[in-house]
């Protein structure tokens, strides 16, 4: 498995063909000690790091990975990129972080410190780097092996200020190879830049300090107010001197760069539910199997009708049968902000209730400012429809987020001005899914199109997008028993 030279790449035994871009970036960086992977969400982060650290195993550069990603996507890495990617030669066991683990997950978390013949695999969420219990175990397996470490989603290490922004960058230095990913590294302004790439090697932007690199690319000005002073950014400068820096240790990649992509691309995020959420769950999924098992369950029409107060919970609300609207604390739309925090461009977002497009579209305005989002339902005037559409089919348009219920404008609508597509809840019907995903993989589309699914692990989300994924028509295959395996 030894390779001499970069030439020896062709000849690595991947588990799925690597596309051309993704050869490039481990041709160029796969042995180096640091390296920043700026690559477009659909482009293939993941395969990239995870083949990379898997040539620096079979080389004896490294006998561990550690993978440091946000809550919505650090299980992706165990469940389905490892899995995925992962060279079918190399033995591995995935150990996930959890901050209360059970008797069975305390002795995988042991498991990481045994002396055994394969690639030890850890992966922890963000988070946990908040807490002197997650910086601690984190310390004790860089001490311990001879690691890569990758940050996904870096722009979560962006601030200078942040507890697990400090922690990260202090053990990132235990790494023998670091690594970060995200698809656009300055979300807000270039200053983005700093601690992630402090994390790869306090040397690589010339600045000893983020006050030092801060007045060297930002124009200030002194403002007071009031008894106070300070420095107001106003704009930046040597932004092309930034960039030839960047370039030097760091891959961009774009969609619209990477011809030989498929053109359809699914992610999955996962959201967790949070207590609140999980209690009405389980009282309501009680509620539900009662109603099969006293044989009141006959038809599918009420199977869909707990499926979509099954959804509802998962969203955040659900309406009572006095009519009332009860609320819960969600997650969902901080993850689909996470989300759009790593993507460029025009975005499709679809949501099947109406109190979801209300609440995405008041984070979305609170963001982004007014006149960033636009909502297509039910209650869009029809003399608004046309025009939300015109402006958000021209580039040069503000409207940058295209929000709308899939029943309403998943039909015969032309949105290819946008190459992403989130589905912040799902259809269970697969007509409506099919012909949503079509409004921006149609004629003028000249990029591939990411869709990304938001779901919460171990619900009705779960099941229906497996469903979905399928080509099943929930709508016309749910019954009785049926439905209940959907719940046990």
């Amino acid at each position: 498995m030894q390779m001499n030279d970069a030439q020896a790449i062709n000849f690595y035994p991947f588990k799925n063909k690597p596309y051309l871009h993704q050869m490039a970036y481990l041709q160029r960086f796969w042995e180096e000690p640091v390296a920043a992977l700026f690559a477009e969400m659909g482009t293939g982060k993941s395969f990239m790091a995870i083949n990379n650290a898997a040539m620096l195993y079979d080389n004896g550069h490294i006998n561990a990975l550690l993978v440091v990603a946000p809550k919505g996507v650090y299980r992706n890495w165990a469940n389905q990129e490892l899995p995925k990617h992962l060279p079918d030669h190399i033995t591995y066991k995935p150990i996930l972080w959890t901050p209360n683990p059970n008797r069975k997950e305390r002795e995988a978390l042991d498991s990481l410190f045994e002396s055994m013949d394969e690639f030890k695999v850890f992966i922890m969420n963000i988070e946990a780097f908040s807490t002197d219990k997650g910086a601690d175990i984190c310390k004790r397996f860089l001490l311990s092996h001879d690691a890569m470490m990758v940050v996904d989603e870096s722009t979560t290490i962006k601030s200078p200020k942040a507890q697990r922004t400090k922690t990260i960058c202090k053990l990132g230095k235990l790494a023998k190879y670091r690594r970060i990913l995200t698809g656009s590294p300055v979300t807000k302004s270039p200053l983005d830049l700093y601690t992630q790439c402090y994390f790869l090697d306090p040397a690589l932007l010339d600045s000893p300090s983020y006050f030092a690199f801060q007045t060297r690319y930002a124009v200030t000005v002194k403002r007071t107010l009031g008894p106070r002073s300070f420095n107001q950014i106003v704009g930046y400068r040597r932004l092309d001197e930034l960039t030839e820096t960047l370039n030097r240790f760091s891959y961009r990649v774009t969609k619209a760069e990477c011809l030989d992509l498929p053109p359809k691309i699914y992610i999955r995020r996962e959201v967790a539910l949070t207590k609140e959420q999980a209690k009405a769950y389980e009282q309501m999924k009680k509620m539900a199997l009662v109603m099969l098992e006293n044989g009141e369950m006959t038809t599918t029409a009420t199977a869909l009708t707990q499926i979509l107060r099954l959804q509802q919970i998962c969203c955040g609300h659900i309406k009572t049968d006095a009519g009332t609207m009860e609320v819960f604390p969600s997650n969902r739309v901080q993850e689909m902000l996470e989300v759009l925090e790593e993507v460029d461009g025009k975005v499709i977002i679809w949501a099947t209730f109406t109190q979801d497009i209300h609440a995405i579209r008041d984070a979305l305005t609170k963001t982004y400012g007014p006149g960033t989002v636009a909502c297509y339902y039910g209650e869009t005037e029809d003399h608004e429809r046309a025009a939300i559409v015109e402006n958000f089919q021209n580039p040069e348009h503000s409207l940058r987020f295209f929000v709308g219920q899939p029943r309403t404008g998943g039909y015969g609508l032309t949105l290819t001005q946008a190459n992403t597509m989130i589905y912040y809840s799902n259809s269970y019907d697969l007509e409506i899914r099919l012909q949503s995903e079509d409004r921006a993989h149609r004629i003028g589309q000249e990029k591939p199109v990411t869709y990304i699914d938001l779901v919460s692990p171990n619900t009705v989300d779960e099941r229906i997008l497996q469903a979905l994924r399928s080509k099943i028509d929930i709508a016309t295959t749910v019954l009785g028993e049926e439905f209940k395996e959907w719940l046990i």
